[in-house]
């Protein structure tokens, strides 16, 4: 029998893909279970079809010492790199009106960019430019909260030494897709924010999405916040520094709207669709691949300030599960496999915060890494912040909960891990199949 990493540790078995009954009584009680314990302040929809099956939202849009405003599922976020699933999509739309191509080169709208003569618009589509990566330097950071205006950050990026030869490797670049936004300006000699609202919004009848500006509670917006011993607000990156890589803010229904709207012909052909979806070296066109167990799903992350959120679409089902945070001390990803599986039928993971806190000196036995014999998997234990984590390679980190002495769960796959530390080992076990793991 072959174990797999689809998404996370799962068995290779068929599952129903009908629209099934899900279990909402269980995906409520995780979500009063995070907000009674502080651990979320999250929006999530769920949907088939196009239509809704679940929708949440707890925790605040706002939240100090004068006033508590609580989310609603109309509250809107930052959304991050999701913003980079809308450029790439007006990017393919100039494609097919011959305004631009996909093997045009960046020295035609920058040619003071290094290396701009053989970086083409599809490379920087998928990553694969070697354009430096702006939020990567200490400057960025240390500047993030002030406006920049276009020139400013031209002229940041021209100084900028190649990450590597364009084409030669794949590296996650922000800077790349908010030159894909000035050239989506320049081509049609009109705003982003036009083209976002011409182009997709008004198109498809999305109300609630909007490009640039600061966050503005009076008008629907949430702050993003880090817990202590309360909520405190996070500062908030001015969005002139973000544009095409980051700047759209939007509510869960209407990224789902947009997702869905994507895969059913309704913004771009299916050409070009099958060029975003083509998968290679992790990033397709402003998508990346979702699986989860067998299912195939296509998505976007995004992470700015302390907003975290993830969308994605499973075209075999017609299935979009979206996931906005403004407030985490729980793994998004998480929620984001909690969906998944109430409309899958598996089981929802609820978390017991009741449980006394791992410490570092019972728990240094299990860090390391971890690999098996039978089958090309390699999984990282690790800790921090008093809990224990379960990495497959390549995949999102998994919080542990623990049951005993030397034992814990992931119950989202129904997996259990029962350490070994005299042997420097554990042994994984899912629906009676058992597999050891050797540091």
């Amino acid at each position: 029998m072959k174990l797999k990493l689809l998404p996370i540790v799962a068995l290779c078995f068929a599952f129903s893909a009908s629209a099934q009954k899900i279990d909402t009584a269980a995906l409520d009680r995780l979500f009063d279970t995070l907000s009674i314990h502080h651990k979320s302040m999250a929006s999530v929809l769920l949907s088939h079809n196009g239509k809704k099956l679940y929708e949440r939202a707890i925790g605040y849009a706002v939240v100090d010492s004068t006033q508590s405003v609580k989310a609603t599922p109309a509250t809107r976020y930052r959304i991050g790199s999701i913003t980079k699933t809308f450029t790439a999509t007006m990017v393919m739309q100039l494609v097919e009106e011959k305004k631009l191509a996909l093997d045009t080169h960046l020295d035609q709208f920058f040619p003071n960019i290094p290396n701009a003569g053989q970086i083409t618009i599809e490379m920087m589509l998928r990553h694969r430019a070697g354009i430096h990566n702006f939020t990567n330097d200490e400057a960025f950071w240390k500047f993030q909260t002030e406006p920049r205006t276009r020139g400013q950050l031209l002229a940041d990026f021209e100084k900028y030494k190649s990450d590597f030869a364009p084409g030669a490797e794949v590296r996650y670049s922000n800077t790349g897709y908010v030159l894909l936004g000035f050239i989506i300006e320049d081509v049609t000699k009109k705003s982003y924010e036009k083209n976002l609202q011409e182009r997709i919004s008004n198109r498809i009848g999305l109300t609630n999405t909007r490009f640039g500006g600061m966050m503005d509670p009076s008008k629907g917006d949430a702050y993003s916040y880090t817990y202590t011993s309360r909520w405190e607000k996070r500062d908030e990156a001015h969005w002139s520094q973000l544009l095409g890589a980051g700047a759209t803010v939007s509510t869960p229904a209407d990224v789902t709207a947009f997702i869905h709207a994507l895969f059913n012909g309704r913004l771009v052909s299916p050409e070009s669709l099958r060029r975003m979806t083509g998968i290679v070296d992790t990033f397709g066109i402003g998508l990346v691949s979702t699986p989860f167990y067998e299912r195939k799903g296509f998505g976007h992350t995004g992470g700015i300030d302390g907003f975290h959120t993830a969308t994605a679409y499973f075209p075999g089902d017609s299935l979009t599960a979206t996931v906005f945070c403004n407030g985490v001390d729980y793994p998004m990803n998480d929620l984001f496999v909690a969906l998944l599986s109430a409309y899958y039928q598996f089981p929802v993971a609820i978390p017991d915060f009741n449980a006394p806190p791992l410490t570092a000196s019972e728990v240094e036995p299990y860090i390391g890494a971890y690999s098996n014999g039978q089958i090309p998997m390699k999984v990282t234990i690790s800790y921090a912040n008093n809990k224990l984590y379960f990495q497959p390679a390549e995949q999102p980190v998994y919080q542990l909960t623990r049951v005993k002495k030397d034992v814990f769960k992931l119950d989202a796959v129904r997996l259990v891990i029962e350490f070994n530390p005299k042997s420097n080992a554990f042994t994984a076990t899912q629906d009676g199949e058992a597999y050891l793991f050797t540091k």
